[in-house]
């Protein structure tokens, strides 16, 4: 049983973790403590396996290679960040204030306020090639108490979203692209058989998209030393008059902007960036807004012209996104509220989504690893003892997905009874 008390004192730790939030100016200061972590977790390095054996099926060789780089090598040069001086770093916050592209209130609770939320600190900061500040096995996949936030847990993350996005190209196909008798179409639940299908579906963008979206969390969210994680900036637009002027609010997490900044700053296509950027909303319903603030911001971090380059095109005074399906003489999809639509931006979206059970997951686990962490000689009230060699060592290596479930299932002796195994490999 999950007793009040328990949910009380995770909540109060909590709280004062981010009260007590450590100087997001500086590289964080636990990292070397969570590259411990994940390196040993046989979790992480599994989904890190299945993301190289996906990566190497994209066909385009610029597309597959920048891909692969971009997890798999720590020292990759950030090309958005090249050169950006802090002169260069307030040119770009002036011109995200003056766009209503981020709220400068929207960083009060973080230490360096909102240019260390737009620039995170990173290795030899302001050079020709600044590089990351943790390895892809050291990071999570999103804040402190949010899904999988254990070191390597965006591994974890981008495994399961990759898998989902070829998943969800495959039953697209064998739900509307296979073709029967009368030369009609049928169902067949999934084709995996690509050849079979007569709609196209760009296979290297369904694999490349997941894996791009959140590069950027190997910047946003470095760990304290404490075991917790920097606090992320929402922005891509100011929460009021987001859309096109109207009310509507487009902010959404640093790490999806800073990572669309920087494919589009390695020049990948307007294919791959705007479904890159359908991650967090598709351009669909009324919420075209969204994606194009992102590439707004994006852009302006990117330094780059994005009408120039082809991620957006300018309609009667206003950004919108390219034509890149081929439209109809005389539709106007955007009268009826839907903008320039490919399947692709909806797969991605789709893939993105297992938040929704992977958010209630580490809620309840949090709650229960703190309850029976006595057991294991650890005290959720030492924080820093606590997070760094057992809460975050536990999900790493069992995720919070699977203990759930074990949870659910089985009951709290059978929770407990996984942990144990870690206690015998000496890794608790």
């Amino acid at each position: 049983m999950i007793r009040h008390g328990a949910v009380t004192l995770f909540a109060v730790l909590l709280s004062g973790a981010y009260a007590n939030a450590a100087d997001q100016t500086q590289i964080g200061a636990g990292i070397t403590r969570a590259q411990q972590i994940g390196s040993a977790s046989q979790l992480v390095q599994s989904a890190v396996d299945v993301l190289v054996r996906n990566a190497e099926r994209i066909q385009e060789p610029q597309l597959r290679n920048v891909t692969l780089d971009s997890f798999l090598n720590p020292n990759t040069c950030i090309r958005h960040r090249a050169h950006v001086t802090d002169s260069v770093k307030s040119q770009i916050l002036a011109t995200l204030v003056a766009q209503n592209l981020v709220n400068p209130n929207d960083a009060a609770n973080i230490t360096g306020g909102v240019k260390a939320g737009v620039f995170p600190p990173v290795v030899n900061d302001g050079s020709a090639c600044p590089t990351l500040p943790m390895t892809f096995k050291a990071t999570p996949g999103s804040n402190l108490g949010g899904h999988h936030s254990y070191p390597g847990g965006l591994a974890v993350h981008e495994s399961f979203n990759d898998q989902s996005s070829i998943n969800f190209a495959d039953t697209y196909r064998g739900e509307y692209g296979i073709i029967g008798r009368h030369d009609l179409p049928i169902a067949t639940g999934i084709s995996r058989d690509r050849d079979d299908a007569d709609i196209n579906i760009n296979q290297d963008v369904v694999l490349a998209a997941p894996i791009w979206h959140d590069w950027a969390k190997m910047m946003v969210f470095q760990w304290n030393a404490d075991g917790t994680e920097f606090t992320e900036l929402n922005f891509g637009g100011t929460g009021t008059n987001d859309n096109f002027g109207a009310p509507g609010d487009s902010r959404t997490g640093g790490h999806h902007i800073i990572s669309i900044a920087e494919t589009m700053a390695r020049g990948l296509s307007p294919l791959v960036v705007i479904t890159q950027a359908s991650a967090h909303s598709a351009p669909t319903l009324g919420n075209e807004f969204k994606v194009v603030n992102w590439l707004r911001a994006a852009a302006i971090l990117a330094q780059i012209d994005p009408v120039a380059k082809g991620y957006l095109v300018e309609d009667n005074g206003q950004l919108r996104l390219p034509p890149l399906a081929q439209l109809g003489s005389g539709t106007d999809l955007a009268a009826a509220g839907q903008g320039n639509l490919l399947i692709e931006y909806q797969i991605h979206n789709l893939s993105d989504s297992d938040f929704v059970n992977s958010i209630p997951a580490v809620t309840t686990v949090q709650v229960l690893l703190a309850e029976v962490a006595p057991q294991f000689g650890y005290d959720a009230g030492d924080v820093s003892r606590y997070n760094n060699f057992f809460r975050n060592v536990v999900l790493s290596n069992l995720s919070p997905e699977r203990l759930m479930v074990l949870y659910d299932k089985q009951g709290i002796e059978r929770f407990v009874d996984e942990i144990r195994k870690l206690r015998h490999l000496h890794l608790i």
